[in-house]
């Protein structure tokens, strides 16, 4: 089978697709073998997978070079490109090009091959809890779940609410086969930190174990549903396999997450990294990012994913220990775990 991963060089999107080629042992994706995954980015795929002879990579903006796939064959799809919160509230027209545009150019150029007898292609598209937000018409409740009303209060959370619906018409209308699936925030992402809202909370975990001092932008009782990269990535495989019965109607569903706040997190890291790595996070207020933050859900509930075998992890230190699994051998991204003499 032949694959297509938008954002496809990114955390998740490389994570993904280094997953489905070690499935089974040589690649599996719905018990079939994968013959090619095609990384689609603004940015050049990493090395190790371009080192793969399964692996194509191509650089472009999605939008703008969309118009060439109605001439390619692709069995599935997982549609991850976006822009972030932050990005979209700071600049709307890059929101709008980047997460709407090129979502309604790639349904077009599926729509296209459809009309011209291929069969509909499976798709699985990245929404995010950001699709909901607090409404004076609507109660917001402590936990959102997969039937509470999306309100969203972000141009972001808009964008993407917008997507869901274009895929459920695109697969009424039996354009593609898609399935949106609402994530909840991935942590604890490597690297810098980006454009997102929400990268705080990522950071005020990998800077310390790195040795650095982490900025907390929120009050500590901030709560937030979580989920580790790996589990993230397992579940969109699952939503993928799913079976049109299994996924339950055409609606987004809710991605599980671990339902922790600020100060959980924060008592997980000393636990597993003793209080000189927590001592690195220092409170200091960002309005902006607060803002955008208190509309957002405190936690939710997952009741369709979790139908389909899909979960997250029950604590928050195995969130922790996962992202210093994976970094064992960097050079710098442990340093303060090493030199403070943090516990294991």
């Amino acid at each position: 089978m032949r694959l297509l991963i938008t954002g496809g060089a990114g955390f998740i999107g490389a994570r993904l697709a280094r997953t489905l080629l070690a499935r089974e042992g040589d690649g599996r994706l719905d018990g079939r073998r994968i013959e090619q995954i095609v990384l689609a980015d603004q940015a050049t795929a990493p090395a190790d997978l371009l080192a793969d002879a399964r692996v194509q990579g191509r650089v472009g903006k999605l939008h703008e070079h969309a118009h060439g796939l109605r001439d390619e064959e692709f069995d599935g799809i997982f549609h991850l490109a976006s822009a972030v919160s932050g990005e979209c509230e700071a600049d709307f027209d890059l929101g709008m090009s980047s997460n709407l545009d090129s979502t309604r150019a790639l349904l077009d150029a599926l729509r296209h091959r459809q009309q011209k007898g291929a069969r509909p292609t499976r798709l699985v598209f990245s929404s995010s809890i950001a699709v909901f937000g607090p409404d004076p018409a609507y109660p917001f409740p402590p936990l959102v779940g997969d039937d509470t009303l999306p309100t969203p209060q972000t141009s972001y959370g808009a964008q993407k609410h917008i997507c869901e619906h274009l895929i459920a018409d695109y697969t009424r209308k039996g354009f593609i086969d898609g399935r949106a699936a609402r994530l909840v925030t991935v942590t604890v992402r490597p690297g810098r930190p980006n454009g997102a809202a929400s990268s705080f909370f990522s950071g005020i975990i990998r800077e310390p174990l790195a040795g650095e001092e982490a900025l907390l932008p929120v009050d500590a009782s901030v709560a937030h549903a979580m989920a580790s990269p790996q589990s993230m990535v397992d579940g969109l495989v699952k939503v993928y396999e799913a079976s049109r019965e299994a996924f339950v109607g055409r609606s987004a569903l809710n991605m599980p997450g671990l339902n922790v706040t600020v100060q959980q997190m924060l008592d997980a890291l000393e636990k597993v990294a003793g209080p000189k790595v927590r001592a690195l996070v220092k409170p200091q207020r960002d309005e902006r990012i607060a803002g955008i933050v208190a509309n957002w859900p405190r936690g939710v509930t997952a009741r369709r994913a979790g139908a389909l075998g899909i979960r997250a992890e029950s604590n928050f230190e195995d969130i922790i220990r996962q992202y210093i699994a994976d970094n064992e051998g960097h050079p710098t991204a442990l340093k303060g775990l090493r030199e403070l003499g943090g516990r294991r």
